[in-house]
């Protein structure tokens, strides 16, 4: 079949499925719907003739048989074509190797983004076109990540997302007009070309970025006597086309700018009025009038010039809506302008794009001004003394704006990514304090983000909303809900802080504060990986006490009980059984999905602790059911999203059920809160892989998953030690000796100490391994030495019966004398298991 007959989106969605994504991590990627995405899946099917999306992706491995995608996202687009450059094109273009970053320097107006969108489209590589002039500093990665369509996951920030989204394929970054956010876009790019070899990063900006092998290409005027005059004819071309003027005149008009070329482009949208001479002549009464100018940079002072000659050319009413356009970061659609600007707004802003002192950007109705443009519409309108005022307009338009895209249960993802800077500004300008409006907007705002997965951003959203709020029971409610977006993104400590906090607020407002007490209790019971020194109990004790005098609801009282259950009076490491079951009947009573999975966890915990694996794996079955029921767009949900789905990968491993542990890493994998994360969904397909005995499909997934641990920068990922544990086992199982060393290496490293060091679950798995491998090599010299790892007596929890099992099945292939004892103590730890029940059965032939 021809390439032909695939069609670009389709080439898109081929080399995502070799890149093992889901059909719902591909419908974020590509901002299309999964049902699109599903479709264009059945098309390829048919097309190439194939079964399965493994055979695609194959097939999209071989570069003659499938097109590449070489999709630059958000590069910005001219009806005007580009004029001269071309040595400069060149060069930058011979420059952009991988691993190399090359910053295009120059005044405002020079013509540095253009040409970056030139020489983007010319290298055809993919990749994205990040326009930051909206951006603060703290927002850099965010700006990147949305380009390349890629959030946050638990455990891995925008950063993380960014560099795992460019990933070890040849890509091009481009980051333009980073001169206010160079401390945000050095890091960030030091960061992806350290970590991701094969990315060139293109920037713009007024000066460096100061990163070591930074090669920096000053952007120059256009030359005179050919690019300037070239360029001046071809725009004047465009709103006149019968204009004649003498090559002299041109010559003129272009020297007194400069050459620059947003000074010639705003010059020659007067010629249709004035004509050559009559321009000319008005250039040079406007240049003397400002000749008094003290800027360092004469080039900048010509281009600053010329867009105040033509604001002096302006009408009434387009000298009042001009300014008032600026109070906009990005781009602004008509209602937004009328918001901010009383009058005929649609007619002025079309004369405005007349003049070239705004844009239009596309055709779907909406308008920005140039960045130099902008400086100079915001100087005119803080001199003017409507500055607060238009800022005021700004900020209620954008807490009605943010406010109706939050309560919207579908919300026009494209219409906020469109309007999402100018909130942020909007926020970022609003008076400092307490405020109606501002709190209104930063709430949306955490809200949109959240769901938007950038769940980072939204925790500042909610910790501002916080300080904006009109009373402190409003700021109880925010500190709360950013206790909860902490699940997607931090440790737990955070979280129990926020609640603190919430319930400090909630008694200041003269109420008990007890929900927030009670869930802070449970949080450092439930959560401990996430506090790097746990809470002394006497202190959480104290906590709950305090909480039990404000009872009264019956959700207060459901968080109460869970957190009576989890730190009851007499000490217990794991949950008072009794207590968990009022709990549990307490959180039914509410009928909140979210709290009654809270609850459910203390009855899975104590039957996993105990053994009782099938009654843990009960139970989280009903807790992923719950998840069904819980509403994602709120951050209420994220913890038991998060939990419920580990636990349930975990009792089904546990109770040898490796095909439903199969199941439930597929769902992880293409969960949208779990399956962005770069490593973790494949920590949990590996294992199940491998045991099935699908060793080709685990081992795709083994090295991807291991680079992204070491770019994550984690130092230790104990978790992620059984499923580098299980690579070995596929390798050893199918003969690569030195791979399956490698990989038990690798097990032992993500530990941060040794197999034998106090993390019991890894460690018997890892004895698990060896005994297999040894068993299936025949290696039989160290085999007392792995049956006694395999049955010691820190062997225990879920891996103790795979372990017991293995060992037990070496012990009799290697002839110990001790082999019918360790089958008689592996049959008693398997009857929760049934991959141990299996293997027993086969090796003692019943």
């Amino acid at each position: 079949m021809s390439p032909e007959s695939v069609s670009p989106r389709e080439a898109e969605v081929m080399a995502l499925l070799d890149a093992h994504l889901s059909n719902v991590q591909i419908a974020g990627r590509l901002h299309i719907s999964v049902r699109t995405v599903e479709n264009h899946v059945s098309s390829l099917l048919r097309k190439y003739g194939v079964a399965d999306r493994r055979a695609l992706a194959a097939i999209a491995r071989q570069a003659d048989d499938a097109p590449a995608v070489q999709r630059m996202t958000g590069s910005p687009s001219w009806r005007t074509g580009f004029v001269g450059r071309a040595h400069e094109r060149d060069a930058v273009l011979a420059m952009l190797r991988p691993g190399s970053l090359v910053t295009l320097t120059g005044p405002g107006g020079v013509g540095k983004t253009r040409l970056a969108a030139t020489v983007a489209a010319a290298a055809a590589l993919g990749g994205a076109f990040v326009d930051l002039v909206p951006v603060r500093e703290e927002h850099v990665a965010a700006a990147v990540a949305a380009a390349l369509g890629v959030g946050e996951s638990p455990g891995q920030t925008l950063a993380d997302a960014v560099v795992c989204a460019l990933g070890q394929e040849r890509r091009l970054l481009v980051l333009d007009n980073c001169e206010h956010v160079l401390d945000g876009v050095a890091a960030l790019a030091d960061r992806v070309l350290a970590q991701c070899p094969d990315v060139t990063v293109l920037a713009t900006s007024r000066e460096r970025l100061g990163v070591p092998g930074e090669r920096v290409v000053p952007v120059s005027p256009l030359p005179l006597a050919s690019d300037a005059e070239a360029l001046f004819a071809d725009r004047v071309a465009a709103v006149d086309p019968a204009f004649t003027a003498a090559p002299a005149t041109v010559a003129e008009i272009c020297a007194r700018l400069d050459g620059m070329p947003l000074a010639i482009e705003l010059a020659a949208a007067r010629c249709a009025s004035l004509g050559a001479e009559g321009l000319l002549a008005a250039l040079d009464d406007a240049l003397r009038l400002l000749a008094g100018s003290r800027h360092p940079d004469e080039r900048h002072r010509s281009l600053r010039t010329v867009i105040a000659w033509s604001h002096d050319l302006l009408a009434e009413d387009e000298r009042q809506l001009f300014p008032r356009l600026a109070v906009f970061a990005g781009s602004f659609d008509l209602d937004a302008a009328r918001r901010v600007a009383p009058g005929a707004v649609a007619d002025v802003l079309g004369r405005l794009v007349d003049k070239s002192l705004v844009v239009r950007e596309n055709d779907a109705g909406s308008w920005r001004l140039l960045e130099t443009v902008r400086a100079y519409a915001l100087d005119r309108l803080a001199a003017g003394g409507d500055l607060d005022e238009v800022r005021d307009l700004h900020l209620r338009w954008a807490a009605e704006t943010a406010h109706t895209l939050a309560d919207d249960p579908g919300p026009e993802w494209d219409r906020f990514d469109a309007v999402r800077d100018d909130l942020r500004a909007a926020l970022r300008n609003a008076p400092q304090g307490p405020g109606e409006l501002p709190h209104r907007l930063a709430r949306a705002l955490g809200h949109l983000s959240y769901a938007r997965h950038s769940a980072g951003e939204s925790l500042e959203h909610f910790k501002e909303a916080a300080r904006h709020a009109p009373t402190a029971s409003a700021a109880a409610e925010d500190l709360s809900t950013a206790a909860q977006v902490v699940f997607a993104v931090g440790l737990a400590r955070g979280a129990y802080d926020l609640l603190l906090d919430s319930a400090a607020q909630a008694q200041a407002a003269g109420e008990s504060g007890a929900r927030a007490l009670a869930h802070a209790v449970a949080t450092a019971r439930r959560f401990t990986s996430g506090f790097p020194e746990p809470i002394p109990f006497e202190r959480l004790r104290e906590l709950v006490d305090r909480a039990a005098d404000g009872s009264g609801d019956p959700v207060t009282a459901a968080h109460l009980a869970i957190a009576e259950a989890w730190c009851p009076r007499a000490p217990l490491t794991s949950p008072d059984p009794s207590l968990a079951v009022v709990a549990v009947a307490a959180a039914r009573a509410t009928g909140d999905p979210v709290l009654v999975s809270a609850a459910l966890d203390m009855p899975a915990a104590l039957a996993i602790r105990a053994g009782r694996f099938r009654e843990a794996y009960r139970v989280a079955g009903e807790r992923l059911a719950l998840v069904e029921a819980m509403d994602r767009r709120h951050p209420a949900s994220a913890a038991e999203i998060l939990d419920a789905f580990h636990n349930a990968w975990l009792c089904a491993f546990a109770s040898g059920d490796v095909e439903g542990a199969l199941d439930t890493a597929e769902r992880i994998a293409g969960d949208e809160l779990l399956g962005g994360h770069p490593y973790r969904p494949a920590a949990k397909l590996v294992p199940p892989l491998v045991l099935l005995g699908r060793f080709e499909e685990a081992l795709e997934h083994a090295q991807p998953m291991w680079d992204a641990w070491r770019r994550s920068g984690m130092p230790v990922a104990a978790w992620l030690s059984p499923a580098a544990s299980a690579v070995a086992l596929a390798y050893g199982l199918t003969g690569d000796r030195a791979a399956y060393r490698l990989w038990q290496g690798r097990a032992e490293r993500v530990l941060g100490t040794g197999r034998f060091a106090p993390t019991p679950d890894a460690a018997v798995f890892a004895a698990f391994v060896d005994a297999r491998v040894a068993v299936h090599a025949g290696a039989f010299e160290d085999a007392a030495e792995l049956v006694t790892r395999a049955f010691a007596e820190t062997a225990t929890g879920w891996p103790a019966p795979y372990a017991r099992a293995a060992g037990a099945e070496l012990a009799l292939a290697a002839g110990l004398p001790d082999a019918d004892r360790r089958l008689a103590e592996a049959a008693q730890a398997a009857g929760e298991n049934d991959w141990a029940i299996a293997c027993l059965a086969r090796v003692t032939g019943s």
